[in-house]
């Protein structure tokens, strides 16, 4: 299994976007937080499961 690991510092999205192009998978992570209603995932999540031609796994951790 090869994986891209590097670590971003700013805007997040597009990095993970333009690594997705030739990936098979991208995993993107949420934190499990208390809202009242839903799931909530952050931004950059948002943009990387409506924008990246990959499959994309959102993956909730503490």
């Amino acid at each position: 299994m090869n994986g891209v690991e590097k670590a971003v510092v700013g805007p997040v999205a597009q990095p993970v976007l333009y690594a997705a192009a030739s990936a098979d998978l991208v995993v993107v992570g949420r934190r499990l937080r208390r809202r009242p209603v839903g799931a909530h995932i952050d931004h950059a999540a948002h943009a990387v499961m409506h924008h990246a031609d990959a499959p994309v796994a959102v993956v909730a951790h503490h």
